[in-house]
């Protein structure tokens, strides 16, 4: 069974951008007997929790710990959509497992489009100081029942990449519960499920699964759950090629979401299968969104060089969806790729300014 077949994208929501009244209205109004709000944001927003399985295992999973990642919110959404043409998967996921799912960790976060929250402060990395409102309510949900295993649910930059050349449109890890990065028992579990969901995936986008780099940080979330004795498992979003939309993505994230969850409903925090996962690449930061090549600058003595453009997604109020706005962010001899680049051979550079400036939006034109 390809669960690629049941993939149902949620038509309510066709943007990366997801305002978060329109979805505290539409958990109300479509998903009202699994929700319950679990606390209020800096801003006092709602932070709702849906649960839904009758199975002995308890997987905790939440999205949005940082703002201008919408995917895994798509994910869940276009998952319980995907499963209402899949009424026999449904019923044996969900007679396994039992799935408390927090939308939205950060809507302060996520209606501005920004990593942090209101106040400022990166809910990943807040674990110990617990100077955030949000992290405490997701702690507390931690700690409100054993689970078996937790999903913590990201995205990544377009600079990622499983091999120099094919996006890391997934990448998943198993985190460090220390320095030495010891693979523990737990450790494994989160392997083995992360080793389903690529044996599943790597033909369906093959050559862009990567694996997050299991460097230990003491302040982040997963890390410390892990090491408190509670299975964690981290997802990442990355690119696709001209899906900056992340559409595609969004669709592999919901796959890969599917087969996460009927891997744990399986393996039931058996490790079997966990040798694959070192098989897995990991991720390398070799891309720029575009790159110039060969840009002759108009300068008194000769000066040819290439220009590396990194885009920015900006949120303005009262629009549908982000912009992607060009910022310059290496020029001289670019050793990175671009996932777009442009020979400038005996092109014109147009610009006000001599050279262009560096973490500043591009000003700049090449014309033939």
């Amino acid at each position: 069974m390809n669960f690629e077949h049941f993939y149902t994208a949620d038509s309510d929501f066709p943007n990366r951008y997801i305002s978060p009244k329109k979805l505290f209205s539409y958990l109300q109004t479509n998903l009202k007997d699994y929700i319950q709000e679990i606390g209020r944001s800096y801003l006092d927003q709602p932070i709702y929790q849906l649960s839904i399985g009758t199975g002995k295992i308890n997987v905790l999973a939440w999205s949005q710990m940082h703002g201008n990642e919408s995917n895994a919110t798509h994910a869940m959404l276009d998952l319980l959509k995907s499963l209402e043409n899949a009424h026999d998967v449904k019923e044996d996921l969900f007679s396994k497992i039992s799935l408390d799912f927090i939308f939205m960790l950060n809507p302060d976060g996520s209606e501005k489009w920004t990593r942090l929250n209101a106040s400022e402060i990166d809910l990943n990395r807040d674990f110990h100081n617990e100077a955030s409102k949000e992290i405490k309510f997701l702690k507390n949900m931690a700690a409100s029942k054993k689970y078996d295993y937790a999903l913590n649910l990201h995205e990544q930059r377009t600079i990622f990449t499983t091999d120099g050349i094919h996006p890391a449109t997934l990448s998943f890890l198993a985190p460090s519960e220390n320095v030495e990065r010891t693979i523990t028992e737990n450790r494994k579990k989160c392997m083995a499920v992360i080793a389903h969901v690529y044996t599943h995936l790597k033909e369906l986008i093959p050559n862009q699964i990567g694996r997050y780099s299991d460097e230990f940080y003491p302040t982040s979330t997963g890390d410390n759950f892990i090491k408190s004795g509670m299975p964690t498992i981290l997802f990442e979003g990355g690119h696709f090629i001209d899906d900056y939309s992340r559409k595609e993505t969004r669709k592999y994230y919901t796959v890969a979401l599917y087969y996460a969850l009927k891997a744990i409903s399986e393996l039931n925090s058996d490790t079997k299968g966990w040798e694959i996962y070192p098989e897995i690449p990991e991720n390398q930061e070799t891309h720029y969104d575009i790159i110039y090549r060969n840009v002759k600058l108009n300068t008194e003595h000769e000066c040819i060089l290439d220009i590396a453009v990194q885009y920015r997604e900006i949120y303005e109020e009262g629009k549908d969806d982000i912009s992607f706005i060009p910022f310059v962010m290496e020029a001289g001899e670019v050793k990175r790729k671009g996932w777009l680049e442009i020979d400038c051979t005996g092109k014109r550079y147009i610009s006000e300014s001599k050279y262009p400036k560096l973490d500043t939006e591009v000003n700049f034109k090449i014309e033939d």
